[in-house]
C-alpha cells in the first residue's frame, strides 16, 4: 500500500480529497493535515510515502513547507494539488522536487491519473538495475499519469464495469486468466472477455498464451 498525507486548509476539501484517494486500489490515507505546521508533525512521526499538498495554507505555502522539508532530510514524495496555476509557482514546484502538479478544480479521474501514474513510477523504481533510454523514457512518462484505456468506450460498453476489470488486473501480481479476471471483478466470464479484448486493442492491456498439458494455450491478461 502507498500510505498518503492530504494537506489542505480547507477541512470539507481535505476530506473529499482523502475519500478520492480511498477509492483508489493501492492507496491508503494516513492521516489529513490543515496547516503546514501539522503536516510537518506527521511526516516526522509517521511514515508516508506520498503528500497531495496546497499551496495555499494559512501559516506558510506549501512549497515553503517543501523546502523544510527536504531541509530536515525528508524526502518524501510531493504532488501539489491547488487552485494556484500561475507559471511562476509551477515553476517553482518544480524546482522543488514535486511530481506533478494538479490544479483545482479537478475530477476524480484527474487525480486517479495522477496516481496510477505515480504507482507505476514507484514499480518501476522497485525494478531497480541499469535504465536505457528507453526506460528513461518510461520512468518520465510515468508522470504523465496513467489512462485506463480508450478516450471513447464503443457503444454498449460500460466505463463503470471498464474500471473493474481494470482495477482488478492492476492490483494482480501475474497475469490473470478471463475466468479470474471475471470471479475477481463479479462479471460473467463473456463479460470479462469482452473488455479484456477492448483493452488489449487499447495497447492497455498484454495477452501472453500459457501452455498446458493438454496443449491448448490458456490466455493471459497483464496490464500494461
Amino acid at each position: 500500500m502507498i500510505d498518503v498525507l492530504v494537506v489542505d486548509d480547507d477541512v470539507r476539501v481535505a476530506g473529499i480529497n482523502a475519500a478520492y484517494v480511498a477509492k483508489i486500489a493501492g492507496f491508503r490515507v494516513v492521516a489529513q493535515a490543515h496547516t503546514a505546521a501539522e503536516a510537518l508533525a506527521v511526516l516526522e512521526s509517521t511514515a508516508v510515502d506520498l503528500v497531495l499538498l496546497d499551496h495555499y495554507l494559512p501559516d506558510e505555502t506549501g512549497l515553503q513547507l517543501v523546502a523544510r522539508l527536504r531541509q530536515r532530510g525528508l524526502h518524501t514524495d510531493v504532488i501539489m494539488v491547488t487552485a494556484a496555476r500561475d507559471v511562476a509557482t509551477v515553476r517553482a514546484a518544480m524546482r522543488h522536487g514535486a511530481l506533478q502538479y494538479l490544479v483545482k478544480p479537478f475530477t476524480f479521474a484527474g487525480l486517479r491519473s495522477k496516481l496510477e501514474g505515480y504507482a507505476a513510477l514507484r514499480r518501476t523504481f522497485e525494478d531497480g538495475g541499469q535504465a536505457e533510454q528507453s526506460e528513461v523514457d518510461r520512468i518520465f512518462g510515468a508522470l504523465g499519469g496513467a489512462n485506463a484505456g480508450p478516450a471513447e468506450l464503443p457503444k454498449g460498453h460500460s466505463t463503470a464495469t471498464a474500471d473493474r476489470v481494470r482495477s482488478v488486473l492492476r492490483s494482480a501480481e501475474t497475469p490473470l486468466s478471463a475466468q479470474e479476471v471475471a470471479l475477481r471483478a463479479g462479471l460473467s466470464r463473456q463479460t470479462a472477455q469482452r473488455y479484456l479484448k477492448l483493452l488489449e486493442r487499447a495497447g492497455r492491456v498484454k495477452l501472453t498464451l500459457r501452455y498446458g498439458e493438454t496443449g491448448r494455450p490458456e490466455h493471459r491478461y497483464d496490464w500494461v
